[in-house]
């Protein structure tokens, strides 16, 4: 069985999307990532794989009625993200596992069956973003993930891939499509440009 995780926040002004919200304020950066997700749940929940949310604050998100209630919910956890999606890997039934963010609109379903068939011949896959980071990270899990999984990773810089591949140690990696996340004004504004 295939799983898609997707990481998501309860979309409150203040808590979701903070580098955004100091820009264009912090409710319609809250209205933004809110509105976003719901799309992306709507475009993702397909029967190719099992949809799962592994959602933050931990209690809040896993009672939350924000989010669609047919989807399974995991808490995320303490930790950095690195911390919390080596848990994610960890805890999610066998079988192929990819982990996204919520922020990313031109995610569509093709690219998560691409990052599905990369992993019949590859361990790892990963969907870069355009600023040195990534918005996929997927194992096929045939065996017990490397311990040092996400660690000594550079979050929200441009060594954030290079340094998640080389936590994975040999492991053989596959790169997919490169897509634009949101973390800023100017990001929002290339996406409408690109459009």
């Amino acid at each position: 069985m295939r799983h898609l995780v997707i990481m998501v926040k309860e979309p409150r002004p203040g808590r979701v999307k903070t580098r955004l919200g100091r820009e264009i304020g912090m409710t319609t950066a809250a209205w933004w990532f809110r509105h976003q997700v719901r799309r992306l749940l709507h475009e993702l929940d397909d029967p190719r794989w099992q949809l799962t949310l592994a959602v933050a604050p931990d209690i809040a998100g896993l009672q939350s009625r924000v989010w669609p209630s047919h989807l399974p919910r995991i808490p995320q956890g303490r930790g950095d993200l690195g911390q919390r999606m080596a848990r994610v890997m960890h805890v999610m039934p066998p079988g192929p596992v990819c982990v996204i963010g919520a922020d990313i609109p031109g995610l569509r379903a093709h690219h998560i069956a691409r990052a599905f068939t990369a992993l019949g011949s590859h361990d790892a896959v990963f969907g870069p973003a355009d600023d040195g980071g990534y918005w996929l990270t997927g194992l096929k899990r045939n065996a017990p993930p490397p311990p040092g999984l996400y660690q000594n990773v550079r979050w929200s810089s441009s060594d954030a891939l290079a340094d998640s591949v080389t936590s994975l140690g040999t492991s053989n990696v596959a790169l997919i499509d490169t897509l634009r996340d949101v973390d800023t004004l100017a990001d929002l504004k290339a996406l409408t440009t690109h459009s």
